[in-house]
């Protein structure tokens, strides 16, 4: 059994991995995710993370400001020209858990498609490790059947959790109408049970 990552602060419960791949797509709640990465490196200083924007993402992130804040260069989700090493392989080896925080419609109708056309779907696709996907979705979005189907699918998979959105303000609407993901302590909790779920369930 790896060692804990213990929290800084002695009122949140250690994580049972030390290595986190999160993985950013394009969604307004990105813009948010800097606040999220100083928190944890905050709570669990001893934790690696691993960011990974995609190229979508970076409308309202940037690569720098994550990977300032990680102390980890932040990697792009495009495949590396010349490609000088399997980035795929890379992610899929170091990850221990995996959050998609935010996920767009888009990456999670690719991930439950089984499409590997980036090196963090393609590591995600072959990892065994517990992976959260949490959503953020335009108005309309999370009632779609499109979706309920794509997370249908990816409820048939044992590593795999979606968590259910939260409604937020949509800038667009004006109204209520919009879902965002869960706070991040939550989904960053929802990992660790996800992590020993499969743990005890492993033969």
């Amino acid at each position: 059994m790896d060692q804990p990552t213990t929290s800084a602060d002695p009122r949140l419960p250690p994580l049972g991995f030390r290595r986190l791949l999160l993985v950013a797509t394009g969604s307004l709640n990105a813009a948010f995710l800097p606040r999220d990465l100083a928190w944890l490196r905050s709570a669990y200083p001893e934790l690696e993370v691993q960011v990974v924007l995609t190229r979508s993402a970076l409308q309202f992130i940037t690569a720098t400001a994550a990977g300032c804040i990680t102390g980890r260069e932040a990697i792009v989700d495009e495949w590396p020209q010349p490609a000088a090493e399997a980035l795929h392989v890379t992610l899929q080896q170091w990850a221990q858990a995996v959050m998609v925080y935010p996920a767009g419609l888009n990456y999670l109708a690719r991930l439950a498609l089984g499409l590997a056309d980036s090196p963090s779907l393609l590591a995600i696709q072959c990892s065994t490790a517990p992976v959260v996907v949490a959503p953020a979705l335009p108005p309309g979005g999370w009632d779609s059947p499109v979706t309920a189907a794509h997370v249908a699918a990816l409820a048939q998979r044992p590593t795999i959790t979606v968590l259910p959105p939260v409604p937020v303000l949509s800038f667009t609407t004006g109204r209520d109408d919009a879902h965002g993901p869960p706070p991040f302590t939550a989904a960053l909790g929802s990992v660790e049970l996800l992590r020993r779920r499969l743990r005890e369930t492993a033969p």
